[in-house]
């Protein structure tokens, strides 16, 4: 006897590839993160070819090619727009993948008539959500495998097995980080009596947390406001600085929370540190990024697996569901 999750996954999965909504946003989503990319990626190889003019110039004086100190090319480091771009407008989109699975057979009023079949309903709810996270992790691999290909030819600089290993980290987080949105739509949508309320309320979450609690943790930060930041432009020595943050430790307690709230912060803070797009993480090896930034991705993952909890065992009323 085949499985029942896998059953209803297939045929969603299907349905969704069928009606194009998915690939349509996606390309959207492509479109935008290439856009920035791109023009990263020609700027890159202008200063590549200007270092291999140079270098062949010596050559031919006959001079060391070791005269001219070789720069350092980050070609991942061109890959901040796409980043953002998952953060706001991909978490966009996993909601409205939620929504779709949770209220297609809602819109045939089929759903009440599949629960009287012989399956549990967390099956139901799986098979539902398995599907909607299939079209998200696929679409997303899409964008992240363009993107690397345009690295790759565009950029003057190949990627190596290292980039490609850091782009397939960073996927993965962006999927645990998307299904997060996708898990709270289908949630909604899936209970609530009005579907419109659910996509509402989605929404409403999203700005919250994409939007508004990030940038709050930033701008309540002084040094955010100040090249340098206040201390160094003030000429505040350590001590004193020490001295000044404890007096305003419980407005830090408050700025922090508020940054720890956010996923997209978490998601973005890894994201930055594995593709070495935060300067301080650039040329450093793998293994000390990840370890310094585990808690980051431990925290992306746990919302998920609890997100994920709740979408399967929190009670489901077919009854309510079919009164639209």
């Amino acid at each position: 006897m085949r499985n029942p999750v896998l059953i209803i996954a297939a045929k969603d999965f299907t349905e969704s590839r069928r009606d194009h909504f998915v690939t349509i946003l996606s390309g959207f989503l492509a479109i935008a993160a290439l856009t920035a990319l791109i023009a990263g990626a020609i700027a890159l190889s202008t200063d590549v070819a200007t270092y291999d003019a140079a270098k062949a110039s010596l050559l031919a004086l006959g001079k060391p090619a070791d005269s001219i100190r070789p720069p350092e090319f980050y070609p991942l480091r061109l890959l901040r727009g796409t980043i953002e771009q998952i953060e706001i407008v991909g978490s966009a989109i996993a909601i409205l993948i939620g929504f779709r699975a949770a209220a297609s057979e809602r819109g045939r009023q089929t759903l009440a008539l599949i629960l009287t079949r012989p399956l549990h309903r967390w099956q139901f709810a799986a098979g539902k959500a398995l599907a909607g996270l299939g079209v998200l992790a696929g679409g997303l691999a899409a964008i992240f495998s363009v993107s690397a290909l345009c690295l790759h030819l565009m950029s003057g600089v190949g990627l190596g097995g290292n980039d490609l290993l850091r782009l397939a980290i960073v996927w993965a987080a962006a999927v645990a980080y998307a299904a997060c949105f996708l898990l709270v739509s289908f949630t909604l949508t899936l209970r609530l009596r009005q579907t419109s309320t659910a996509l509402l309320v989605s929404f409403a979450l999203w700005l919250l947390l994409v939007l508004i609690a990030p940038q709050i943790g930033d701008t309540m930060d002084p040094d955010n406001q100040v090249a340098g930041g206040v201390f160094q432009a003030l000429h505040i020595s350590r001590p004193d600085q020490l001295q000044i943050m404890q007096a305003y430790a419980g407005f830090e307690t408050l700025r922090g929370g508020i940054e720890q709230a956010s996923l997209t912060k978490h998601f973005e803070r890894f994201s930055f540190a594995v593709l070495g797009i935060k300067a301080t993480y650039a040329g450093l090896p793998l293994a000390p990024i990840l370890t310094e930034k585990v808690l980051d991705l431990l925290w992306i993952i746990l919302a998920a697996f609890g997100l994920g909890g709740l979408a399967l065992f929190l009670p489901l009323n077919p009854k309510t569901l079919t009164q639209e």
